[in-house]
């Protein structure tokens, strides 16, 4: 019965017309949520673009991706290499921070030689690293 009433033509069209609608509403946020993010522009002319956006939102984000397309890209390329520099520099540290029981030792004989703990501290210290 449905598949008289509404072709496969008409149900391939609407699905089109839906995804592309979600994509849209994809683009005006993304466009919105650059307009915020532009640390460049002041606050007036966020005002006027968020303005020009949310008023005529087809003509107002053509506009805008042809106007900040590119700086919107550069942008976006900065996030993401500063977010994996700080996610590199976190398992850099994570890493260097779980040194090995051997460096530990290392470091407290290198303490026993220098005087500053006695040579029963470092061996309980010694034993409670390799048990």
């Amino acid at each position: 019965m449905l598949a008289y009433d509404y072709p496969i033509l008409g149900l391939f069209w609407s699905m089109l017309i839906f995804f592309l609608w979600i994509a849209w509403i994809m683009l005006v946020f993304r466009v919105i949520m650059d307009i915020f993010r532009n640390h460049e522009m002041r606050g007036i002319s966020k005002a006027l673009w968020l303005i020009f956006v949310i008023i005529v939102p087809w003509f107002g984000v053509l506009i805008y991706l042809l106007a900040n397309g590119n700086d919107m890209a550069s942008r976006s390329i900065a996030e993401q290499q500063a977010a994996q520099a700080q996610f590199d520099s976190y398992v850099r540290q994570t890493a260097g921070a779980g040194v090995g029981s051997a460096d530990e030792i290392t470091k407290l004989a290198g303490l026993r030689d220098s005087g500053e703990i006695t040579a029963e501290e470092f061996a309980a210290q010694k034993a409670k690293l390799l048990a």
